[in-house]
């Protein structure tokens, strides 16, 4: 019996405060203003990081969990090239490379990479060119034949550069699927022959199409033998260097990799023994890591900025209650002449304020999810709405309510009855 009358009272303070905020729309509908907007922001900016987050850690794991790159600057987000030290640091070679496969017995592929992309200080990269008709690569490659197991990218048609062409300095070259598209929409580009800068190159294979991730589309890369490459963009390789992309016999080995691969560039770049690297570790662990670091930052200051919407939120909820109170002194007073107590009236005040919030937090969780929604559909960013973070938004927006309904509850609670029976 008592658990019922628990539960009459409960339905009873609800309606109360269903008719008190109906009773005074528009201020109601204003003191919720900074929840909504806190609520809205927290909502729509979680639907933005985690749907960013989730794609971008798919284009890093489209590497392969295994994969580890060996590279002469260590890993970093943003614009720049690394600091000063940094680029001072000796580029790695070919022949580190070839040091790697020979010394560690856990790498199953040792890929010693080169490429030419635009940059703000490299000449454009020059068209493909077959019969008077142009494609235009985002990238050239210099690749040996262990380029398609380290970095999980495969032919689709043809066949991909081999250990002889590599030897033999050979005019071959592996096109992007969309450059194929491009030069060869209705014939096999198998066989024929098409020049960049000049130079006469046999297509021998088109990569898989891959689409377009957050970072580039591989399907405008060109692929060539480094040795070939060499020969015809020698700045590239004084410059630059090569970035060795490596995945070890088993998965499990990555770290034996790892610790085999920096042993022998050590050694092989007379690093002292109690000195850092001198040399870059890309794997999409770290990659990741990195990412969701700086992604965490930006949810830091949102979550920081949305607090203060919802602080503004909470004070209004508290001031609209004092109102509240005020103007139902009498009703108060009725209540408890008639032997509503203290608890009653603390219930009565806590359960307005806190439906009051919960609209507030309602309302923004469904506008959040709408901006999420025209995210997805009107740009290339994917959103994704976690349930946590419609858990979170809801009992925040109602534990404002409860944290500055608090005060004015015990004000009303406190009113003595006589006096609230007389209140004008």
């Amino acid at each position: 019996m008592r658990a019922r009358d628990h539960i009459l009272a409960a339905r009873e303070n609800v309606r109360f405060a269903a008719r008190a905020l109906t009773a005074y729309k528009l201020r109601s509908a204003l003191t919720v203003l900074g929840i909504v907007i806190g609520v809205t922001t927290v909502i729509a900016m979680v639907s933005i990081i985690v749907g960013f987050n989730n794609s971008v850690t798919h284009d890093f794991q489209s590497f392969g969990a295994t994969f580890v790159q060996f590279q002469k600057t260590d890993p970093q987000f943003g614009p720049g090239n690394g600091d000063e030290s940094e680029r001072q640091r000796k580029n790695l070679t070919y022949e580190d490379a070839e040091a790697l496969k020979r010394l560690c017995p856990s790498m199953l592929a040792v890929s010693p990479e080169r490429y030419w992309f635009t940059g703000p200080s490299v000449a454009s990269v020059p068209d493909v060119i077959y019969k008077g008709h142009e494609a235009t690569p985002d990238t050239i490659g210099g690749m040996n034949q262990d380029y398609t197991v380290a970095n999980n990218h495969f032919v689709g048609e043809g066949r991909f550069i081999s250990d002889g062409d590599v030897r033999a300095h050979a005019e071959v070259i592996v096109i992007g699927s969309s450059i194929a598209d491009t030069l060869f929409p209705r014939s096999d580009p198998i066989g024929k022959e098409v020049s960049i800068s000049g130079h006469k190159f046999t297509v021998i294979g088109v990569m898989e199409k891959q689409g377009s991730s957050f970072f580039e589309s591989t399907d405008q890369h060109t692929y060539i033998p480094i040795t070939t490459f060499d020969a015809h963009f020698p700045w590239i390789k004084r410059d630059v260097g090569v970035n060795i992309a490596t995945v070890p016999r088993q998965p499990e080995w990555v770290d034996r990799i790892i610790e085999e691969g920096t042993a022998v560039l050590r050694a092989r770049r007379k690093v002292p023994f109690n000195k850092p690297n001198d040399f870059g570790l890309l794997t999409p662990d770290k990659l990741i890591g990195n990412f969701r670091a700086i992604t965490g930052g930006i949810t830091l200051a949102m979550i920081f900025i949305s607090s203060i919407a919802l602080l503004v939120g909470g004070v209004g909820v508290m001031n609209i209650m004092l109102v509240s109170v005020t103007e139902r002194t009498r009703e108060i007073g009725v209540r408890k002449a008639i032997g509503a107590v203290r608890r009653d009236i603390v219930m009565q005040f806590l359960t307005e304020a806190m439906t009051l919030s919960g609209m507030g937090g309602a309302i923004g969780v469904a506008l959040g999810m709408l901006i999420a929604l025209i995210v997805r559909k009107v740009s290339p960013l994917t959103t994704a709405t976690p349930l946590w973070s419609i858990v979170v938004g809801l009992a925040v927006s109602i534990s404002i309510g409860l944290f500055f309904g608090i005060y004015p509850a015990y004000k009303a609670a406190r009113l003595d009855p006589i006096d609230a029976l007389r209140y004008e």
